[in-house]
């Protein structure tokens, strides 16, 4: 009896540390392949002109790493190139420089970029929740319960806008 017992605990502790090794590696993976593209992405941008696309990349990475002024200014040559490329899905250019905005808490300028995202994708959910979560934190409670409900619209599953939403009306109806 006390074998099998020791037998389970033994399992259970190899199970744990292998859950746990795994998700290091996985880790450091992630990361050193961040690194690399930012280190690749930063070498060539800063020889030439870049790419929408890699201005775009460069700065999601540096928005990962909290660096928003970084992420601001190439977000916004992201655009500048889109346009010169005659690019039209902008849309996650425009919500990753409002997300970014959000982040330094400049509330109004997220939500003229959320805009900006919906008015080249209307049906774009991921900037319909951003643009919610922004009139939430400047108390526009009516229009961020209406961003929800328009995300619901498009994707009624969508888990974020569900809880949001429901939290909302209960503010908005008392």
């Amino acid at each position: 009896m006390d074998n099998n017992l020791a037998l389970v605990y033994l399992s259970i502790l190899v199970g744990l540390l292998t859950f746990t090794v795994v998700s290091v590696f996985r880790q450091i993976f992630k990361t050193r392949r961040r690194e690399s593209s930012l280190s690749r992405l930063r070498n060539k941008l800063s020889k030439e002109k870049g790419t929408a696309q890699e201005y775009y990349e460069l700065a999601s990475i540096y928005s990962e790493k909290k660096v928003y002024s970084q992420a601001i200014a190439l977000f916004q040559k992201a655009l500048k190139a889109a346009e010169e490329e005659g690019e039209e899905s902008i849309a996650p250019i425009y919500n990753g420089l409002g997300y970014a905005y959000f982040a330094q808490e400049q509330y109004d300028l997220a939500i003229r970029q959320y805009k900006e995202a919906l008015k080249s994708k209307p049906d774009y959910v991921t900037a319909l929740n951003n643009l919610g979560h922004a009139y939430e934190r400047k108390k526009l409670n009516a229009q961020a319960l209406q961003s929800y409900e328009e995300a619901l619209k498009i994707a009624p599953k969508n888990a974020t806008a569900k809880r949001r939403a429901e939290t909302l009306r209960r503010l908005v109806s008392a």
